[in-house]
């Protein structure tokens, strides 16, 4: 069904732009005016799946929401009201489906609802831990400084996954660029040579002989291999999606050399800096703990972190609850025992946190360092046995004419 963006005129006397579906022009503006709206536009929007993909995926990208947020802070910190505030929000932004969403806050908050309330009817845009910062900030009557520090939490987030997908993406391409030179060699190169070589009906070496072979069976099951490899990229997707399926596949993700233990740290560091962010913005220790359980980020150690939470219920120190959990290490568990001694726990989280970031940063920075020279030597070993080997006849025949 076509989608039509509409200026529409409301009873209030405000004018609006809204996004509707409808079979037809005219009936809409029929549909629109048996509503009490004066319709001032109607105009087909081509693409419409391109436009609204914020709205179609239900979230925000890490940058736009910094970037909202900021506005959104600035204009708080100027003493408007919070309906003007949306007010001049709503009217820089373009049409999109965050917009939508914002101008629906904006009549809840205008119908008395609490600011918090209105955004956490919007979970898939706005998360639990941001809801629960706005709704600290409304307690407290200090929303600029909750939003600030959820602002700074953010930002340090965004570093941290920015710096993972810049280590990953080097040797990612690399591999790939690797992949398909070999591919291109077996499927076309070789092949070539295996046609010039068959006409010339000159002995081949053995290396020859084998690569020739292994280049005609893997051109023959090509074909093969690549539904295979769609049926099992899908199949593992299914299987990842259920509940033993996730857990099966996070337990072995754990048990990587290397890799396993880089991904404790990070979800390590994730689940410290978001638990200390939410202690700091006025939430109890349990609910911080269980908004803070999803950034783990791993099945089994978030069936762990739930083990721990239900210790603390009972009555059982932080620190000690963790280090039965079996997964936070001694120098973490050391800090949060100093920090529930000193009254200091979200800051001692901080820094639990900070050291983590590092620790990452020093395995990508590594693993970058070592990866790099590793496929560059492997793929020029690999190319160049067989150019080698392709080449060996020629020599061969011109050595025996010479």
């Amino acid at each position: 069904m076509p989608s039509y963006l509409c200026k529409i005129g409301t009873a209030d006397g405000r004018v609006v732009e809204k996004t509707f579906d409808a079979a037809g022009r005219e009936q809409l503006k029929e549909n629109l005016e048996e509503q009490g709206f004066f319709v001032f536009q109607i105009r087909l929007q081509l693409f419409q799946f391109l436009k609204q993909a914020d709205a179609q995926r239900g979230k925000l990208s890490g940058r736009r929401f910094l970037a909202f947020n900021r506005e959104l802070l600035v204009l708080l910190r100027s003493g408007l009201p919070v309906l003007q505030v949306f007010d001049a929000l709503l009217s820089q932004m373009e049409t999109s489906g965050l917009r939508e969403v914002l101008g629906e806050i904006r009549e809840e908050v205008k119908g008395g609802s609490m600011l918090s309330d209105a955004f956490a009817k919007y979970p898939r845009y706005f998360p639990h831990l941001y809801v629960a910062s706005i709704r600290a900030g409304e307690k407290t009557g200090d929303l600029p400084v909750t939003l600030t520090r959820y602002l700074e939490y953010q930002q340090r987030v965004e570093e941290i996954r920015a710096r993972v997908r810049s280590a990953s993406f080097y040797p990612v391409l690399l591999t790939t660029a690797a992949v398909s030179v070999l591919v291109f060699l077996i499927l076309y190169v070789v092949p070539s040579f295996t046609q010039i070589y068959a006409d010339a009906k000159v002995e081949l070496p053995f290396m020859t002989r084998m690569l020739i072979g292994f280049s005609d069976g893997f051109g023959r099951i090509a074909p093969l291999l690549l539904v295979a490899c769609v049926i099992l990229y899908f199949s593992f997707k299914g299987a990842a999606r259920t509940s033993k399926g996730r857990l099966f596949f996070d337990k072995g993700l754990l048990r990587l050399p290397f890799f396993g233990q880089l991904m404790r740290d990070y979800a390590l560091s994730s689940f410290s800096r978001t638990l200390g962010t939410t202690l700091a913005s006025g939430t109890p220790l349990v609910p911080a703990m269980t908004m803070s359980r999803g950034t783990l980020n791993n099945r089994v150690l978030e069936n762990e972190m739930v083990s721990a939470i239900h210790r603390v219920e009972e009555g059982t120190a932080l620190s000690d609850s963790l280090q039965r959990s079996g997964f936070f290490p001694v120098i973490a568990l050391r800090m949060i025992g100093v920090g529930e001694t000193t009254g200091a726990l979200d800051e001692m989280l901080g820094e639990v946190a900070a050291y983590y970031e590092s620790e990452v940063e020093r395995r990508l920075t590594l693993l970058t360092t070592l990866i790099e020279p590793v496929l560059m030597l492997s793929m020029g070993l690999m190319i160049g046995a067989i150019v080698f080997a392709m080449y060996v006849p020629i020599f061969q025949l011109g050595t025996a004419i010479g």
